[in-house]
């Protein structure tokens, strides 16, 4: 598990670096470091409960917020979201960072879950 998690960790990372042309870079750098943050903990065997319950809650907050965007790019039949880099319409930039969201606390539930059974 030790290498599954620094390999998390490295990517997380990397996720963050990318975000230099995204139109709210601190925020999404902030959330992807700090699950970069609890996979690299939780690789020394140092991870937080209330670390990882604040990321969820933060990430769960704010996926909500874009929830009624992603359905309705689901009613839309689901256009395709990575055709072109730059977000050209407002669903693909909100359908995105729902789905960012996900992978986040994907990551971070995982973490607590794996933490809960130890």
């Amino acid at each position: 598990m030790k290498v599954l998690n620094l390999i998390l960790a490295v990517l997380f990372i990397l996720f963050a670096v990318v975000q230099y042309n995204d139109p709210d870079p601190l925020a999404w750098a902030a959330l992807y470091l700090y699950v970069a943050a609890a996979c690299g903990m939780a690789a020394f065997g140092k991870s937080n409960k209330i670390m990882l319950l604040i990321g969820l809650g933060v990430s769960a907050i704010w996926m909500l917020t874009l929830l009624s965007d992603f359905i309705h790019w689901v009613q839309m039949g689901m256009p395709t979201i990575v055709a072109h880099m730059k977000a050209e319409a407002p669903h693909i930039e909100l359908t995105r960072e729902f789905l960012g969201l996900l992978v986040c606390m994907t990551a971070l539930g995982w973490q607590w879950y794996r933490l809960r059974k130890s």
